[in-house]
This record gives C-alpha cells, structure tokens and sequence, in this order.
C-alpha cells in the first residue's frame, strides 16, 4: 500500500502597501497579522506587528499537512480592539499549483476576501441521459441528475453546517431549480437524492450548441438568517453527447467562477513555500536504510555514520534534522548518537565559555530533542505563569528609553521583578517534573565537558545552561505559541514583557553557570534588578536544577521528594499465598517513594508491613483479567516473590503503572519478558509452561522514554530522509570523491575549499558508508518506479500516457535506473503500437 504524505516549510516575510479596511480603523494605525489556513481551517498565526503599513513578520512555520485539501491561503487581518479581526486581502494557492513556487521566494497580490468566494469542498455527481416514451406516445428525453454526497465541506462559525444542494438546468429561457433535503451537522453529508429535468430531442440538440449546463450549488440553511453559500459547480450537458452516462467528483468553485476584483491597491506578500510531496512504500523497502541510520551510533568515527553525513550535507536545511531524531527517538538510539557527535564538536572546542553555543549538529539535534519531548515539561513548569502574565496584562518596560508617558519606572520594575520571580521559581523546582530522556543527555553532556576542560570549575554548568535555559525555558517564556503554550501569539505589549523576563532568565542561567559578576552589567536598571536577585540565592538555585538535572534519572530519582501515589488504598496478594478465597486478597494502603515501595495496614501509618526497595523491581506489568477475575490488576516484579495489586479504577491501575515504570527504569537486570498471568497448578496460565522460573512469554513494556507519548510513522520519516539525501544527490558525490581522493593521497587536497564543507575525519570509513547509501538509495528508486507507475486513473490512454510520463522522467533522473525503465516500458510501447 503506497500511502502520500505532504510537508510545508512557510517562511512569510513582509508585506508591502497594506490597503485601507472598511471599519473603524485608520490606515496610518494599521495593527496586521497573517494567518496561515488550509482551505478555511487557520492551522499558525504570526505575531502582532504594530501600526506599519509594510510590516515585516519574518517567521518561519514547518508542519506536516494531516488532511486533504484544496488550498493554501494567507489571510492578512487587521487587528480590532472593539469589534472582531476585519480582513485587509489574501493569497489563495491551489494545491495543483505550490509546486510552481516551491523553494522561492514570491511576491503575491492581496485580493479581496469575499465571502461568496471563500468555498471547499467537492460533490459528487452522477448524471444520466435516458429516452422515455410519454403520455401521448412520443419518445422524448429525461436528463437526471443524482447528487450522491459531499466531502470537506467548511466549518460555519467553527461549527459543523447544515448543508442543502440546489440544482438547475440552465439554459436559453429556462432555469429549473430543485432542491434537496437538509442535512443537519455535517460537513460530509450523503445526499442520495436524483431530480429530472425533461426535454425534448430538438431542445437537447440545440442546448449542446449553446453549453446548456446544469449548476449544483451547495448551502448552509440558516433557518431566520439568509443562508450562506457554500459553493458551486457547473458541469456542461453535452458530456452526455458520447455516453449517456457520466459520474464524477467536481470540486467547488467560487459564485461566478471567482470574478476577478482589481487588488493592486490591497498591497502584496512576500511568501517562500517548500512544498514536499512524498509517496511512502510498504515498511519492508526502507529496512536497508533504518538500519543504516540506526547503526550510526556505533560508528567509529560518528563523522562516518550515516546520520551524520546527512546532518553535514542538509546543515543549510533547518528540518532535516527533525526525521532522523524520531527515528533515533523511537529506536531508543538517541542519546549515544548525541554524546558521540558532541564529543566531536567539544573536540573542536577552543574555550569553555563558548560551549554549545553555535549552531552544530549537535546543538540542532538537542534543539529538536527538547521539543518534541520537553513538550509537557514545559506546559507543567510555565504555562501557569505564562496564562497569568498573558491575563493579568501589568506593565513592566523598565528601560528608560521605551518608557511611555505616566509610566511609574519602579511599579513596573517591582511589576517585571514579581512575574520573573515566579518564572524562577517554577524553574528551579522543577527538576521532579524533567524527562527521563532529556536527565540522561545533560548527565551525557556535562560528563564530556567535564573531561574536555578539567581545570574549568564551571563547565560542568555551562554545558547544561547552553541548552536547559538559553535554548529551552527562555526561548518558550520569549514564544510561547511556537511551543503549545498559548493559542495565539501574544499582543505587542504582552510580548515586550515576555522579551523581557525571557533575557532575565537567559541572564540568571548564565549568571549560574559562569559566575557572573553585577559589576559586569553596563545598565543601571540591570544593576539595581539583578542585585536583590543576588541577595536571594539564585545563583546556588540555579546550580543546584543544573546539576539535578543533569544526573542519570536513577540517582535523581532517590534524591526528590517522594512522588507517585502516596497512600493509596488498593487490594494486594503475593504469588505463592493460597490461590482461593477472600483472604487472600486484603485492604491495604500501597506508598510508593523514590526510594522504596511499602504498604500499610492503616493510611498515614509509619510502619510497614511490606518494603520493597525500588532498586529490586526488575518489572511492573499489567495483569490479565482471567489471572483472579479481577479487574484493573498490576503485578510487581522484584528479586522475589511478585505482588500483585488491584487498584481502585482504571485511572488508578494507569497511574500506578506510570509512576512505578518511572522510578525503576533505570534498575539493573530490568527483565525483558514477563508472563501477563499467574502459576498455578504447575504451570504458567498464559503459556502453559511447567517451570516456575520460565522466561517469560510476552515482551515487556519499553521504558526508556517514560514519560514521552511518540506516535511515530517510521517508514514515513524513513521516506522524508531518503528524499533528503537524494535531493543533495551532488553533494553526496562530492563528498564521495573527497574521501577517495583523501584515502588515495593525504596531501593538499584536505584543504581545498571543496573538501572543507564536509567534516571527513576517516576517509575509508565514510567511503564505505556513502557507497552503501548510494546503493541503497538506488533501490529506493527503483522502487518507487516500480510501484508508481501503477498508480494512475482514468481511462486505458490515460494510464498509459502517466505510467510513461512517470518513467521517462526516472529515466533521465537516474541513469542508473535506465535498464529498469526500458523494462517496464517496452510492453506499453507494444500496447500503443
């Protein structure tokens, strides 16, 4: 099964001449933003830019497309204070047509936002032409039109529509108009409903001459209000000339076809669109190139793996990265291909205080790491705090020059102080809250820094701020839209405050890490702000989270607050207590620490009846049902005898499994395989095996990314990253000859200019690495040929004329692939002659 997958890079750079809005609004007060949408869905906002009729908005958006869809739209609004968001123009790109602007940059002309042309959508059609003898003995003609169904149709007001279909015959002196039933709250509804329109033969003949059309129009019944189009679609009568039967899919259109207002004086957009179509093959045609990718870790040196030559060839491509780290993620083989290759960039490494600081692969990889994983991290640590800066709306510029009139320099610096004060704190106490992942890449990161500067005291905290406050917590408080934590970007205001306590936080990282003195701040506001900081200990707070979290997750979880489920009532019994009887499953009160797990005949009790210390669990499961007929059942395995619990619900039993999997999943001789049910009677109950001390039958749940939900498509980021490579197909053939010419002759050439693009530390190493991507990323081809070119529609020349087109473009693409394309194209060569 071949399945499509779209991306989107969206670089939206400025806008030019804005025209007036109708309203209240002036043009020299014009507030924009731009919306991205795909038909009317809006999916990013841009930020607020104040009072300029050519702003500039310079953001970036990356996104795989989840839906099918007809357009891509750019909506420039103007922002109201009193009344809703009135539009300024838009760019509307058929999805036929990104690919005549992908990878360029393009200035669009705004056009009118009319609602009559605001539509999506398709409808399906059948249409009939059947003679019928009538009442007076005469054979005339029926015309039947049957409206099947509708798909995508837009949301009104967010909201699902209620949508009806009207259809004419249009022609010469007539318009017959039927209508169909409603449907209620759908934007996919099945109609199932046929209208017939009678003519005669001479009407027929004449109303082909003329174009005599039907026209289906779709809308939304408003009940008291006037009903809103929703579009419309024309489809000529003579396509019944030939077969009297026709059945199609028609996509909707704008009221009259979309007429054509003059938009020169709505002003233009500047747009950069990288539109990425890729057909994913079945999972067993990437296999070769997965495992390549996941072997590089491994590799000595890591400049010759795989995953590093993709990051060295794409550097200038900022998401090239992102499909490799899912994969690695998914595999559980990020965080050694991580440590080698910042191993790599410390060995590169002049000083210490310039650590992490560029824009490496490494720091590219971490970046991408954090956010997909810190995701939660971050909504539990700051979106409080954001939601209330956001809501509450003070007033905090304290630098003397952009201070407005009647502004009080010391409430908003007392203002700007309380809000980074909270900002701090959620920071600095958050270390119970870090993923497990991110814990063992900081412990990985500050290991190799350590060993790279010994005699630097604080490097150990550097290589942890670099990422935990410059390039994580300050950059989410400076955007927090771009990281889920808002809906929308904030207004300008409320964004100035965030820049602000954002270069605060960046200041006290750093202050932490490299011991920065007050003297060493040029502003006097600075001064005076940082020093009832200084007063208050950050400096050892900030110490203390980067060297929290930086420990492995199984030193750090003994050292945090008890966490779990504390005192929870559950119902337990241990393996190898009589199997029947009421008794054997009692009350009791289960506590769960970083350090020991107990329970107690009594809720709040200090003595145990039980402790199970967490270092000895070796795996927690879920527990069949048909185990004791019970539900909501978990069973703990340590160095002896399982537990088994029934929690109170199934939240409780989620809970319960969560927390437990966290705290143990860094224990050695974590088991691999478990049995989902008990033994009795001398044998396993799952497997029917008659040892005790079996292995067991079922694998157990993969714990390595507690905390983290990936649901990633690995054959669809397999195909991304094999689209990557063959798109810098050039850049792989020089660095091909780089290494033959290096392992040949180690003179000169290793400074050419040519040669020092790419970082080649062994040659044969990497030769052989790109000789098997090559080989691999021909079979990738071949494959894609092979498979294409059965995905055609139409009739039999229409196949066969997209099953050549398809072939001789590979044909030409790939040399290499010439005897596969001659093959598959000699029989229909044959069939045509």
């Amino acid at each position: 099964i071949l399945v499509q997958a779209e991306n989107l890079v969206v670089f939206i750079g400025e806008a030019k001449n804005l025209g007036p809005v109708s309203g209240p609004n002036r043009q020299r007060d014009l507030c924009t933003f731009c919306t991205i949408s795909l038909d009317q869905e809006e999916v990013f906002r841009t930020k607020v830019f104040d009072k300029s009729v050519s702003p500039f908005y310079g953001e970036d958006f990356y996104f795989e497309i989840p839906r099918p869809f007809q357009c891509l739209s750019f909506y420039v609004y103007a922002k109201s204070v009193f009344q809703r968001d009135l539009p300024v123009g838009k760019v509307s790109i058929r999805k036929d047509d990104l690919c005549k602007y992908s990878g360029k940059e393009n200035w669009f002309s705004l056009h009118p936002v009319d609602p009559n042309s605001e539509v999506q959508g398709k409808v399906h059609l059948e249409m009939r032409l059947n003679e019928v003898i009538t009442e007076n003995g005469s054979v005339g003609q029926h015309l039947s039109v049957r409206i099947i169904e509708c798909q995508g149709l837009p949301l009104i007001s967010g909201q699902n529509c209620d949508p009806y279909a009207t259809v004419s015959l249009v022609g010469p002196a007539r318009s017959d108009q039927k209508k169909t039933k409603v449907k209620k709250k759908t934007s996919n509804p099945h109609f199932e409903e046929t209208f017939f329109f009678e003519v005669n033969s001479m009407t027929y003949i004449v109303s082909v001459s003329i174009i005599c059309c039907y026209r289906v129009d779709l809308w939304n019944n408003e009940n008291l209000a006037q009903d809103v189009f929703l579009g419309e679609t024309r489809v000529p009568v003579k396509i019944l000339q030939n077969d009297h039967i026709h059945k199609a899919w028609y996509l909707l259109q704008p009221k009259g076809n979309g007429s054509k207002s003059k938009s020169d004086d709505l002003g233009s957009l500047r747009l950069k669109l990288t539109y990425i179509e890729d057909t994913v093959l079945p999972s067993a045609c990437y296999t070769p190139l997965c495992n390549l990718l996941l072997k590089s870790p491994d590799v000595k040196p890591i400049s010759a793996s795989a995953a590093h030559i993709l990051g060295d060839i794409c550097r200038e491509r900022y998401e090239a990265v992102l499909p490799m780290v899912r994969l690695l993620l998914h595999h559980n083989r990020f965080v050694p291909f991580v440590s080698a290759v910042a191993a790599l960039e410390l060995d590169n490494t002049q000083e210490a205080n310039t650590i992490f600081r560029g824009n490496s692969l490494a720091t590219r990889c971490i970046d991408d790491m954090m956010k997909i994983v810190g995701k939660n991290y971050l909504a539990v640590t700051l979106k409080p705090v954001i939601d209330e800066i956001c809501e509450s709306n003070k007033t905090c510029e304290i630098d003397p020059i952009k201070l407005k009139e009647g502004d009080n320099v010391e409430v908003n610096k007392e203002n700007l102080q309380g809000y980074v004060q909270k900002v701090f704190s959620s920071i600095t106490q958050s270390s119970s809250s870090c993923p497990p992942l991110m814990c063992d890449v900081f412990r990985s990161l500050r290991h190799l820094a350590c060993k790279r500067f010994p005699a630097d005291p604080h490097v150990q905290y550097s290589a942890v701020s670099s990422f935990v406050f410059l390039r994580f917590f300050a950059v989410a408080v400076l955007s927090p839209h771009s990281f889920q934590l808002r809906s929308h970007h904030p207004d300008p205001e409320i964004s100035r405050t965030l820049t602000l306590i954002s270069k605060t936080i960046q200041t006290l990282g750093s202050w932490g890490s490299l011991s920065k003195k007050l003297s060493s701040f040029k502003e006097t506001y600075m001064y005076d702000f940082f020093k009832s900081f200084q007063e208050d200990k950050c400096i050892e707070k900030v110490k203390k989270l980067h060297f929290t979290v930086a420990q492995s997750y199984s030193s750090l979880v003994r050292d945090l607050q008890p966490c779990g489920c504390p005192f929870r009532e559950v119902q337990k019994r241990t393996q190898g207590k009589k199997r029947l009887g009421k008794k054997n499953f009692k009350k009791r009160w289960l506590k769960v620490t970083n350090r020991e797990l107990t329970y107690h005949k009594h809720k709040g009790e200090t003595k145990a009846i039980c402790i199970i210390n967490v270092k000895n669990i070796r795996a927690v499961e879920k527990l069949d049902e048909s185990a004791f007929n019970r539900k909501n059942m978990f069973q703990v395995l340590h160095s002896e005898k399982p537990l088994y619990v029934q929690a109170g619900n199934c939240v409780e039993a989620s809970e319960w499994l969560e927390v437990l999997g966290q705290v143990c999943r860094c224990n050695e001789g974590r088991l691999a395989t478990f049995h989902p049910s008990t033994y009795s009677g001398g044998s396993w109950q799952c497997c029917k095996s008659l040892s005790s001390s079996a292995p067991g039958c079922t694998h157990c749940t993969t714990t390595m990314l507690a905390n983290l939900q990936l649901d990633i498509d690995c054959d669809r980021e397999t195909e991304r990253i094999f689209s990557l490579l063959s798109s810098n197909d050039t850049k792989l053939q020089d660095m091909e000859d780089a290494c033959a010419s290096m392992a040949v002759y180690q003179g000169p050439q290793r400074e050419q200019e040519e040669y020092s693009k790419f970082t080649i530390q062994e040659p044969k190493e990497t030769f052989q690495t790109l000789k098997q991507l090559r080989n691999i990323m021909e079979e990738l081809r071949r494959q894609h040929i092979v498979r294409n070119y059965t995905i055609a529609y139409g009739s039999l020349k229409c196949i066969i004329r997209q099953c050549v087109n398809r072939l001789l473009f590979f044909f030409f693409y790939s040399p290499s692939c010439k005897s596969t394309a001659v093959m598959i194209l000699s029989p229909f060569f044959n069939v045509l002659l």
